[in-house]
């Protein structure tokens, strides 16, 4: 895994957790913020932190960004510090910007900005709640694209003592399991998987549209 230079602007619940997890995977994590204590409080769970106004682009430009491979503003609660410090990342040249929105029409002005990567964390988090509660044996769920999603499921009851061959889940419910993994094994069992017999402990990770994933909850 390459190291890489990322700069996290906004340290937030979602910025902190953030910051301190991509330091965690090795990477070099530069935390801005415009108060003290926060950066104080960061300092030692990241690579450097600093404190300053990034609506202010004399400060910003003062940080050398321009090398990174990544800014993330995690700028949600304040609508006009999040556009201004897009504003200045774009107009000092940062090309590589993902940016966090509140709500939709702060998503709208992003995106009318020209950002393109935007993550929505309580948003995704209520959804991922929402599908935990609907799917009960549902360890996880990520959105894939509109209408579709993958899923970390516990190998239903129904599953059980039979092949993936057998259960022709593509014909029948129009999913596809992508990658078995066995709690007791550190890597996942993927590529052909036709013959495998699912065990009782297996996690699932499945991909179909949304419907056909509700169909073969346990």
């Amino acid at each position: 895994m390459s190291v890489k230079q990322l700069v996290v602007i906004g340290i937030g619940n979602s910025g902190y957790f953030l910051a301190r997890h991509l330091t965690a995977l090795g990477h070099d994590v530069l935390a801005i913020d415009s108060n003290v204590e926060t950066i104080q409080d960061i300092n030692p769970l990241v690579s450097q932190a600093v404190v300053a106004d990034t609506t202010r682009k004399n400060q910003l430009a003062a940080l050398s960004l321009n090398k990174v491979d990544a800014v993330i503003v995690c700028i949600g609660d304040n609508l006009e510090a999040s556009l201004l410090t897009i504003l200045n990342l774009k107009e000092l040249g940062i090309k590589n910007i993902i940016a966090k929105s509140s709500n939709s029409a702060h998503t709208t002005l992003l995106e009318n900005m020209g950002v393109t990567d935007i993550f929505h964390p309580e948003h995704d988090m209520a959804i991922s709640l929402a599908e935990k509660i609907n799917r009960p044996n549902m360890l996880d769920y990520l959105p894939f694209m509109e209408g579709y999603s993958i899923i970390e499921l516990t190998c239903p009851q129904k599953f059980i003592g039979k092949t993936l061959k057998e259960l022709a889940l593509t014909k029948t419910h129009g999913v596809q399991i992508i990658a078995i993994r066995d709690p007791l094994q550190k890597e996942p069992k993927i590529g052909d998987l036709a013959d495998y017999l699912l065990q009782e402990f297996d996690v699932l990770f499945i991909i179909g549209p949304n419907k056909a994933l509700d169909s073969i909850k346990d």
